[in-house]
């Protein structure tokens, strides 16, 4: 009766189970059927090389060129990488192999603290604190003589990497600790004995282990950052001119359909969901490279 009882509730865990894998799966195939279906039309309809490589967005002349918006995404997410990788895989690294464990009852809550602060209040805190001293910053001496910055705002594709970066790194450390500690201790012992010192072991042997790990955290880290809207409308400026500059405003794919969409009726809309499509496909295209990037290490 026992044994009866037990496949019968197996069977119904693993039928919720699969209905869930099936909602899900649903769910990603409703929003593809959605985004190309309304998106794919327009982009033929405008012409995809006016689309994809004009440099005006004038919806009112009836130009939806969205180049200036395809780069200021790819500027803004590149500066979130360089600011955000190096800082958060580092700070795993010291939380994972070389905090006591003290130190790590501070920072742990701290990370997941910055992880649960809403994009908004990012934004107000870029608003607030980091555009004024940016704009500062540009207008000081050191960079008009030395650096040679003649002109900038606060309000720029600088702010907007610094704040992105700040934003990725929850999720960067989080990942990349995670796959830190789940390396073998044997791999740090082994590298010990072999006559290496604590800091070797630890980035010679462990970090390699844990590089498919360290790769995810990039991926959801580039993800965060691409599809970041809140934060980056709050500093970006969000011109529509193509990117000028470091200490230039830019405006990327995201904030362009959140300003707009509002307002927006018939091909002007229809132009924001095709935007929408861009930015999906960008969003496949870095998971691909990712995968193909992880599948030859393995086969490596």
């Amino acid at each position: 009766m026992k044994t009866t009882t037990s496949h019968l509730k197996e069977i119904v865990m693993q039928g919720v189970f699969t209905a869930c894998a099936c909602i899900s799966i649903l769910a990603v195939a409703l929003i593809c059927i959605f985004l190309f279906a309304n998106g794919l039309p327009t982009i033929f309809e405008i012409g995809s090389l006016k689309f994809l490589l004009g440099t005006t967005w004038k919806p009112g002349n009836n130009l939806y060129g969205i180049l200036p918006m395809i780069l200021g995404s790819i500027y803004v997410t590149a500066g979130a990488i360089i600011v955000g990788v190096p800082i958060g895989l580092l700070t795993a690294i010291y939380m994972s192999r070389f905090a006591s464990p003290r130190i790590n009852k501070v920072l742990l809550p701290a990370v997941q603290l910055l992880a649960g602060i809403p994009s908004v209040v990012y934004g107000f805190f870029g608003m607030i604190v980091m555009v004024p001293a940016v704009q500062a910053m540009v207008k000081s001496d050191f960079f008009k003589t030395v650096l040679h910055v003649k002109s900038g705002k606060g309000m720029s594709l600088f702010t907007a990497s610094l704040l992105l970066g700040i934003m990725i790194l929850p999720t960067i450390i989080t990942v990349s600790k995670t796959s830190l500690d789940a390396v073998p201790q044997s791999y740090y012992e082994g590298s010990l004995a072999l006559g290496a010192t604590h800091e070797r072991s630890v980035f010679c042997s462990v970090l390699p282990a844990a590089k498919s790990g360290v790769m995810s955290a990039v991926i959801l880290g580039v993800g965060r950052a691409i599809g970041e809207t809140m934060a980056v409308v709050m500093v970006a400026g969000n011109q529509t001119w193509m990117p000028k500059g470091l200490f230039q405003g830019l405006r990327t794919m995201t904030s362009n359909i959140v300003i707009e969409m509002g307002y927006a009726a018939d091909l002007h809309r229809e132009a924001l969901i095709a935007t929408g499509v861009v930015l999906f496909v960008f969003i496949l295209l870095i998971n691909l490279c990712f995968s193909l990037v992880k599948g030859g290490e393995k086969n490596g």
